[in-house]
């Protein structure tokens, strides 16, 4: 469980720690926690008291609870919702922390009496999904047949954002740079080679080493601004002096990218494992190409990537340590 830290003040030479249970015997409650990190969340005392499903001025005077029991103010009204304040900040950190700890106690305690074997969520970009994370889960799969897997694959971005609100116990990806890395505990566990594909028959397919100038003339689809592949990608057009495409579809689906590239003569940048696997006999078979190219796309390295001092239930760890056994 979260252990909630004595405050400790000093003053000249004098230390001083502060009840640590303060804030429990003035009244500080699950729901307000709740309510905190719904504000955190979506900005809005109405979205969040629909979250709670209480109404807007229940929701506000919960607001006013927490601020008499804190003596301090926990947001801002804004023009457009709210904003919270340091104080606020700070509660929705920890309630968060406190909050995951208790849904996990009581999947726990639900796991035990109905019989099953535990549930795990985490996250992955693709590459080591494909290459990591469904070896493992079919590993686990044979051992312990009732435990439940739920897998999100997205970019780091996104992933990173999702862990920090605890909708996953980890997660495969990058620590995006607009986040303070502080906050996690990662180990890097793999580095990502990407190619291009082509539809069978593409114009650019069976020439032989295709140039980067030639590639600017085909459409292209590309993962979301801000993605590392794509940053990658532009970074390799930039530094050898090549206007980038000037037609371009931006998704973070993966079908989708498959379905245009299949279905016209587009261009997309990919990770190599996923390519191999979806022109394997077990994937679209022959569908796609990878399209040869005059140069190396290498994406910055995955990690393994955690939030720094939460601690794992024992089934999450299950399949965090079988994946780290896919790299041994």
């Amino acid at each position: 469980m979260v252990d909630i830290q004595n405050d400790v003040r000093t003053t000249g030479s004098s230390v001083r720690i502060s009840d640590n249970e303060t804030l429990l015997r003035s009244g500080l409650k699950l729901r307000h926690m709740r309510m905190v990190v719904a504000l955190e969340d979506h900005g809005q005392i109405s979205a969040a008291a629909q979250v709670m499903n209480i109404s807007q001025p229940a929701a506000s005077r919960m607001i006013s609870e927490i601020e008499d029991i804190l003596g301090v103010q926990i947001c801002e009204r804004l023009p457009r919702g709210i904003r919270l304040t340091p104080y606020g900040a700070a509660l929705a950190r920890r309630g968060r922390a406190i909050l995951l700890e208790m849904q996990q106690v009581d999947r726990e305690i639900s796991d035990l009496k109905s019989g099953k074997g535990g549930s795990v969520a985490m996250g992955a970009v693709t590459a080591p999904a494909i290459e990591l994370a469904v070896p493992a889960i079919r590993k686990i799969r044979e051992r312990y047949p009732r435990i439940e897997i739920s897998v999100q694959i997205e970019t780091s971005a996104v992933l990173a954002r999702e862990l920090l609100a605890s909708r996953h116990d980890f997660i495969v990806a990058r620590v995006p740079d607009d986040l303070d890395p502080r906050l996690f505990e990662s180990r890097i566990i793999g580095i990502e080679k990407a190619c291009l594909i082509v539809r069978r028959g593409h114009p650019l397919a069976g020439s032989g080493t295709v140039a980067l100038e030639r590639l600017a003339e085909f459409d292209w689809v590309f993962q979301p601004g801000g993605s590392l592949l794509r940053q990658t990608v532009q970074g390799i057009f930039m530094s050898r002096n090549v206007r980038m495409p000037d037609r371009i579809l931006n998704t973070s689906s993966l079908l989708l990218t498959l379905v245009m590239v299949a279905q016209s003569d587009a261009i997309a940048p990919i990770a190599i494992d996923v390519a191999k696997f979806v022109n394997s006999e077990s994937g679209l078979a022959g569908s796609i190409e990878i399209l040869p190219i005059a140069f190396d796309i290498n994406v910055q390295p995955y990690s393994l990537i955690t939030v720094h001092g939460r601690t794992l239930s024992p089934t999450a760890q299950l399949l965090h340590d079988h994946i780290l056994r896919e790299i041994a």
